[in-house]
């Protein structure tokens, strides 16, 4: 099996042939763990930008070492960048869409410039506020979200998308191994907060910790077929409902499937470069 050609910019380069000046090319890391933060990075591009550092990939395609190796290549590289979260509280708080739609104006706000439109990896526009913003929604961070643009599968096509999410999964794992030294039961320096065996066993046997998302149905705490709030002793947040942690789950479920398969479909050749992950790996990181 051959290995797909690497993200370039040349998705980016026609965008911004098309008048803009700059664009936020944008990806997110931690949607469906069940811990920790969810994040968003922005790594800008100009027309004058140069081809992106060697070795640029969707994250979950590199080994962490080859990660942390590009992280300042990255920086150096990009005319600006920004990486923003959203706590476990907000996500709670607000839901998993306001959340990340929280982190990507924290991400924003970071940049040197304002660009004139933001590349999103996926086909959902969390990034701008809905026409109607709820009393309960998150706070106002940017005054004006620039127009967005989503493209299904962007961080194996386009590189400034690529290089967003090594700085997303970079900055998100660093906070989930410094909270693993707090819980080490958990096997989050592992793990990363996804629903990996000995996550769940921890969980079953030790409950939740502060930094868990507890509006949703964490694996271990279920009984009874009973919804989150009954498992967990816990009030569910203004609006949300059962079906709203069900539908979690499934978009989680979702995401790994679709990393499984694009990795063996498009990437993984008998020799690879160096750097990326091959099938056994794979298996291993899918989690992390």
């Amino acid at each position: 099996m051959s290995s797909a050609a690497p993200p370039s910019l040349r998705i980016e380069r026609r965008m911004l042939r098309g008048g803009l000046t700059s664009l936020a090319c944008s990806d997110e890391v931690g949607r469906g763990a069940l811990c920790g933060p969810v994040t968003v990075a922005m790594v800008v591009v100009t027309e004058s930008t140069k081809t992106a550092p060697q070795g640029v990939r969707d994250s979950k395609l590199l080994t962490a070492e080859a990660r942390r190796r590009l992280v300042p290549r990255i920086k150096r590289w990009a005319p600006s960048h920004g990486v923003g979260h959203a706590t476990p509280n907000e996500i709670d708080e607000f839901g998993i869409i306001a959340a990340l739609r929280l982190a990507g104006h924290r991400a924003l706000a970071q940049l040197d410039v304002a660009p004139d439109s933001v590349l999103l990896d996926g086909n959902h526009d969390y990034l701008t506020p809905p026409e109607q913003t709820s009393l309960y929604g998150p706070p106002q961070v940017v005054e004006q979200v620039p127009p967005v643009v989503t493209m299904i599968k962007a961080d194996m096509r386009c590189a400034a998308v690529a290089a967003a999410s090594v700085l997303a999964k970079t900055a998100r794992d660093a906070i989930m191994v410094a909270l693993a030294e707090e819980h080490p039961e958990y096997g989050w320096a592992d793990n990363k907060g996804y629903a990996a065996p000995e996550h769940i066993a921890a969980l079953a046997s030790l409950g939740p910790t502060p930094h868990h998302r507890v509006s949703w149905r964490l694996p271990g705490l279920i009984t009874d077929g009973a919804g989150p709030a009954a498992a967990l002793g816990e009030a569910l947040p203004p609006g949300m409902t059962d079906e709203w942690g069900l539908e979690v789950e499934e978009a989680a479920g979702e995401e790994s499937d679709a990393v499984a398969s694009q990795t063996d479909d498009l990437w993984w050749s008998s020799v690879a470069p160096e750097g990326l992950i091959g099938p056994e790996e794979r298996s291993a990181e899918r989690h992390a």
